[in-house]
Parts: C-alpha cells; structure tokens; sequence
C-alpha cells in the first residue's frame, strides 16, 4: 500500500510503473455488466467536447418544455403536413417544410397561416404516439439514421425549444447532475448566449443570460453536483456571416473571461465553405486587438484525407475536436506527438455519423499509444442517448486499455481544460486523490466495493452491449437509480494489501 501512495505522491509519470495484474483480472473475468459497472463508478475526470444543445436527452427536453408555462412560454409542435408550403419550397433549407415535430414557441405559431396552424398541436396535447414520435425524433435510434439525420433534422427540429435561455439552464442541470453521478469534476460546454428569445420574441441581452447562468451554477442544485462547469462558445463555421460571429463572439468571450474560456468552430467540415484558413486572417486582427483566447476547433471530422487538423493548429487550435482523419496526414500526427495539442475523442459519435465504419477501424488507439494527448468525451450525449461510461466502455473492450492509459485519459481531461491554472490544478489534486482510492477501495474490497453504485444508462447501451438498466420502478424517472446488477458479485478480484 505504501508503494501505491508513493505513486501518487510523486506525480503520474512514477505511476507507469505501478502494477496492472488487478486490472487486467478486472478485464479478463468481469461479466459485461460487472465491468459497466467498474466504469460507471470510476472517476472520469472531465469531458472536454460536450454540445449542451447536443447533451440533452428527449426526456430531459420534454419535461424542461413543458415546464415553461412558468417563465410565459408555450411549445408547439409539427405533427402533420397539410401540404400548405407552395409547391417550389427548398427543401433543402435551414427550416424544410417536410419535417415532422419541428419545434415553435407560441409567438412564432401565431405567425403562421391558419392552414400551417393546423399542421401543429401544443406539446401538452399530443397523443402518447405522437409523444414517442417527439421523443424518438431527436435521436438517432434507427439503423438507417446517421450523418444527414443529425445535422439535417435533429437541431431544425428542436429549433425554438434551444433558444430559451431557461430550457439551457435546465439541460444544463441534467447533465451536471448525470454526469456527476458518473463520477466527472468538470465539465467544458459549448453553449452561447445569443440568439435568445423572451416568450413574445423579442430578443434576451447576452449578458442577461449569462447572469441567468451564473445564478443557476451558484445554485444549491449545481453545488450539490461536485461538477465544476465553464463555458465555450461556438461560431458555425460555414455561414455567410462566419467572421461576424467570429468577432462577436471574441469580444464577448473577452468580456467573461471567467465564465466563458474559448471559442469553438462548429458545423459539418464536408461543407467546404467553412474550411480552417478561412478565418487566419480574422483571427490574427483580432489577436491584435484582445489577450489570447484559447480556441478548439473541430477538425478531421471526415471521411477522407484534408489537412483540416493543420490548418487549425495554424489557427491557434490548441485542441482537436474528432481528428479521425489526421490518420491520414503523418506529418501533422508528428507534430502532435509529446506535444501540448490535444485530440477530443468522440468514439460513438464518430460510429453513429459514420466518419468510422466499426469501432476497431477508430484510430483512437494509434493516436493514444504513439504520444498524441487524447481524451474521451461524448460530443451530442443526448442524441446518441449515451453517457461517458459508455465511451470507456468502448475504448477498454475493443482496445484493451491498460490502467495506466485510462488513468491517463481522465488526468488529460483536467490537464488540457481551459479553465484557469489555479482551479486547474484544484481539480488535478482532487482527480488523482479520487482516482486512488478508487483503485485502493477496490482492491481491499473487489466487487463489493460496489454494492450501493446502481448506473444508470440508456438505450445506446441497451442496444450496443445488450446491458440495461431499468428503473427499479418502471414508473420512475429515466435517470433515477439502477439496481440490476448480478445477484452474486464475486470477490475474487480481492488484493490483499
């Protein structure tokens, strides 16, 4: 036991040396749903590349919506096509009319002919059917949906249900508190605070909605998570407007530096107007203008070689959001290498959009053992219905992870976060003191350890590692706690200290 201390005494680099026979015990003799449950119950550290608009799940939707009688607001949704659009409409738009439970607040549905009205119906009224429908309709849970589905229908659906400042605030919980569970310390989101709308349309000042943030995470409610949140925000990288929001969004960012610690592009690179050296030289006017604001950049989110990896590190990236094809640029994989750039890893994301035709064919694993700094995170959790323990879960089955390497990948999650250094190291402090008594408590005890963790997950485990875990009560609440574990959890993974 004094050895394992020492280790962490020391620092992580001594800990290399530690011995890994308990864990590959663990991997070898765990049933499925015994090591789900080792990794629900791990310390993860952080998730460095989380879409808060992305991370809610339906049900998590629904119930924020239906709340909002309370702040004036009424939700209305397509369940029908009367066929009123003319015959020339562009389906091919940011709003198509063909598109089942697109999403109106009331003072939008007033706008409409009364031919479309009739094509909408008040959340609170739909039918259980057309409820499934709703719920189903912002996640990918058929075979045939993928890549198009998700950036040509999900976020068009949801629509005016994202532009509630209240609504964030409560996905914003849901995840603090789900995520907490899972045993995460911080969470870095993409979420802005423009564009949104008081309940008769009118426009919400930014910095009203950032004080609406600030109130929600000083809450009781958010303390009680243990989850420490920043913010980054986003610029859609291929719009007309790109360098506009990009200036916006720099002084904003400039303005609440505590709040909000980087900017992000965002948007499918296969559109080609959005491609990274757009931006070089609105990006160096404004290093001009401002002190450095951290970016991370997606990039390498396609199925064919580019050089978007590159050209972001040429941009001021300091973190990679995908990277599946820098693969195929071994250049710029060398200079990644030992280096302080850092790849966000998106395992399920990158399967469901079918930027990776299977798990084994992710270059996860190249990236991870040859020196490029990577960590795992879920991207748009809530419309692939996943978790971050379902993201380890994963990476140990199909790559074999060793301790050493998913200790790694937790402390890369704090240690390439763009939080000040004070609270940085705070957080680092608090991984590794959790992370070793984690290992310690398991070790004395084996499964027992483990008798009072119930996880929670949902349907893409359910349907992908055949592990559910339903509700103790099937009429209780998605998240509430999951007693299925095996009856008989053996204790022979016991170490003697």
């Amino acid at each position: 036991m004094f050895v394992l201390c020492l280790q962490w005494v020391v620092g992580p680099a001594a800990w290399a040396v530690g011995d890994e026979a308990w864990f590959d015990a663990v991997k070898q003799k765990a049933t499925p749903a015994q090591l789900y449950t080792f990794l629900y119950a791990m310390p993860k550290g952080g998730d460095l590349h989380d879409h808060l608009t992305g991370a809610g799940r339906s049900e998590w939707w629904w119930a924020a919506a239906l709340a909002q009688e309370t702040h004036g607001y009424t939700y209305y949704t397509k369940v029908r096509i009367n066929n009123c659009a003319p015959f020339d409409v562009n389906e091919y738009g940011r709003a198509p009319y063909l598109l089942l439970f697109r999403n109106l607040q009331e003072s939008h549905y007033k706008q409409l002919s009364a031919c479309e009205q009739g094509e909408f119906k008040r959340l609170q009224d739909l039918t259980p059917a057309e409820k499934t429908g709703w719920l189903n309709s912002i996640r990918l849970n058929k075979p045939y949906e993928g890549r198009d589905e998700f950036f040509g229908a999900h976020w068009q659906r949801l629509n005016d249900i994202t532009r509630n400042p209240y609504i964030i605030s409560d996905i914003l919980l849901d995840n603090m508190r789900a995520f907490g569970r899972e045993g995460l310390i911080y969470l870095e989101m993409m979420n802005g605070s423009m564009g949104f709308l008081k309940p008769d349309g009118s426009p919400i000042p930014p910095d009203d909605v950032v004080a609406l943030y600030r109130k929600i995470l000083a809450s009781p409610e958010a303390k009680a998570t243990g989850v420490t949140v920043r913010f980054q925000t986003s610029v859609l990288r291929f719009a007309p407007t790109a360098e506009q929001q990009l200036r916006a969004e720099y002084a904003f960012v400039d303005k609440h530096r505590d709040l909000y610690v980087g900017i992000n592009f965002v948007g499918r690179e296969d559109n080609g107007k959005g491609y990274p050296l757009r931006f070089l030289s609105t990006l160096r006017d404004l290093r001009r203008q401002y002190p450095a604001i951290n970016l991370a950049i997606h990039a390498g989110e396609e199925d064919q070689p580019d050089h978007h990896v590159r050209d972001s590190l040429l941009l001021g990236a300091k973190r990679i959001g995908h990277g599946v094809n820098l693969i195929e640029d071994p250049q710029t994989m060398l200079l990644m290498r030992d280096n302080h750039f850092m790849v966000e890893i998106n395992l399920i994301s990158n399967l469901l959009l079918e930027y990776v035709p299977d798990f084994a064919h992710h270059p996860f694993p190249e990236y991870l053992r040859i020196g490029i700094p990577v960590a795992l995170s879920t991207d748009d959790r809530g419309m692939w219905d996943s978790n971050l323990t379902d993201e380890f879960y994963v990476a140990v089955t199909n790559f074999n992870l060793s301790w050493h390497e998913i200790v790694t990948l937790g402390r890369n999650s704090i240690q390439y976060a763009f939080v000040d250094a004070a609270t940085k190291q705070k957080l680092l402090k608090e991984y590794d003191q959790r992370i070793a008594r984690f290992e310690s408590e398991f070790k004395r005890k084996g499964w027992a350890a483990f008798k009072d963790v119930h996880p929670v997950n949902y349907s893409f485990a359910c349907k992908h590692f055949k592990l559910c875990f339903p509700p103790k009560d099937p009429a209780a609440p998605t998240d509430s706690p999951q007693t299925n574990l095996p009856a008989a959890l053996p204790h022979d993974f016991a170490v003697t200290n």
